[in-house]
């Protein structure tokens, strides 16, 4: 069965958003795919007076967030006008809208904050609930600064499947270079306070590297081996000028629907892009 060919954006007229649409519109034009930004009013759960003002043009809760949504589009096409582009203006809280839309997509974009955000966080609670439960990758963007840096892609023991073949379709139909991080931390096994832990870490790495260049043999494949006993923090440090982090979605946290401890803390501290990859 063929891949979706379609990514979906919301797009809430906040400056993260747009930058979402932007990062959304390069990227479905390097994967040949259409481009749908979604925009959801919430005026209907406060009021039902959404038509305009008499005698006052263009005015109007619903013509304001049609013009919206129409910004939205045109962020897109400034980046990529050769992207087909739809737009949506949907009615009600954005997280079931999105989850629904980006059921069968290739991907859902998410800016970092915006609607649904609470002061102090710096992932907002709609792009975290989505990153969690959505049934398609999630990229959440909160800047864009190395948009020609590496795809960098962590996994774990199970080898990260699901983030790996991700990570490569990306840097190949991007051009970027990939680098497979992989990253033991010594309090979690004894093993690894001897030789053979390590040994059986860097036959994985080799192991994935190998997978990764038969899945993209055009893209330039690196690898690193770092013990740390934070997860997310190694990661972070190894994605500094990258283009884009890969991180799986599989956890160990005790709620059913939400992302992985790791992932989850990728998310609040990356400067850059972080895709949420389905394990």
């Amino acid at each position: 069965m063929p891949p979706p060919d379609r990514m979906v954006v919301g797009y809430d007229g906040s400056a993260e958003a747009a930058a979402a649409v932007r990062w959304a519109a390069r990227h479905a034009a390097h994967l040949d795919c259409e481009l749908q930004v979604i925009h959801c009013s919430l005026w209907p759960l406060l009021t039902s007076d959404l038509g305009p003002v008499k005698g006052i043009a263009g005015s109007g809760l619903q013509h304001q967030a049609q013009t919206i949504l129409e910004e939205g589009k045109a962020e897109a096409l400034s980046v990529a006008p050769r992207v087909p582009v739809q737009g949506n203006l949907l009615y009600g809280l954005p997280a079931g809208h999105l989850r629904r839309m980006a059921g069968d997509a290739r991907m859902l974009v998410l800016g970092s904050r915006g609607i649904g955000g609470f002061l102090g966080l710096l992932v907002g609670s709609v792009s975290l609930e989505l990153a969690a439960t959505a049934a398609c990758p999630v990229a959440v963007i909160r800047f864009d600064k190395h948009p020609q840096g590496r795809v960098v892609v962590g996994i774990d023991s199970s080898g990260s499947a699901g983030a790996l073949r991700l990570a490569c379709d990306l840097a190949g139909a991007t051009g970027a270079g990939l680098t497979i991080i992989h990253v033991i931390r010594s309090h979690d096994d004894m093993t690894y306070a001897t030789g053979r832990g390590n040994e059986a870490a860097l036959r994985l790495l080799h192991k994935v590297a190998d997978d990764a260049r038969a899945l993209a043999p055009n893209v330039a494949v690196g690898q690193d081996l770092v013990r740390d006993d934070s997860v997310p923090r190694a990661l972070l440090n190894a994605s500094r000028g990258a283009a884009l982090i890969v991180v799986g979605s599989k956890g160990h946290g005790l709620l059913k629907g939400t992302v992985g401890s790791d992932a989850h803390a990728v998310l609040h501290h990356a400067t850059g892009p972080v895709l949420i990859a389905r394990n």
